[in-house]
């Protein structure tokens, strides 16, 4: 009989972190498969383009997620960050301050 190992409690079974920006919650895609696909769009560049940041932006947030983001309004500087501190979020780097 072939051996089993149980790593359930090793697991996160959470759910998806949330990004909190004035009164709206807006969920972050944060499965495995997301994340091999950003580190696809990322490949090797420092400084991704505008054409792999809208595909960031795709991956990590569902539509009715990025309709929250659309009715902020947001610079294209804000807009950045909120892409590169969910993918840190989705990395496991939590270096935000507060809550």
């Amino acid at each position: 009989m072939a051996k089993v190992i149980d790593i359930t409690d090793k697991l996160d079974f959470e759910g998806n972190p949330k990004l909190k920006i004035k009164d709206e919650e807006i969920e972050i895609n944060a499965d495995a498969a997301t994340m091999l696909k950003l580190m696809g769009v990322m490949g090797d560049n420092d400084e991704p383009g505008s054409k792999e940041v809208l595909e960031m932006y795709n991956l990590l947030f569902a539509s009715s997620e990025r309709k929250k983001i659309e009715k902020l309004k947001l610079n294209f500087k804000d807009f950045t960050a909120i892409i590169f501190i969910a993918i840190g979020l989705v990395k496991g780097e939590d270096d935000t301050q507060g809550e």
